[in-house]
């Protein structure tokens, strides 16, 4: 299931980094710089969960 929603995020910044360059040409920057600050957010949402992560115990430390 997770694997679908990265899948997701990232087709979803990729297509709005897209149509910011789109924008950008026809000379709207506000809402280009919006749409590629929206698709930096999911990149970094992507970024986030796929780091990888030290796991511990909880009970390691109280033996």
């Amino acid at each position: 299931m997770s694997d679908t929603i990265m899948s997701v995020l990232m087709l979803t910044g990729a297509v709005l980094t897209g149509g910011a360059i789109y924008i950008f040409r026809k000379g709207d920057r506000r809402r280009a710089l919006l749409m590629l600050v929206a698709a930096l957010v999911m990149f970094a949402n992507v970024a986030v969960w796929l780091v990888p992560v030290k796991e511990t115990s909880a009970s390691s430390g109280a033996e």
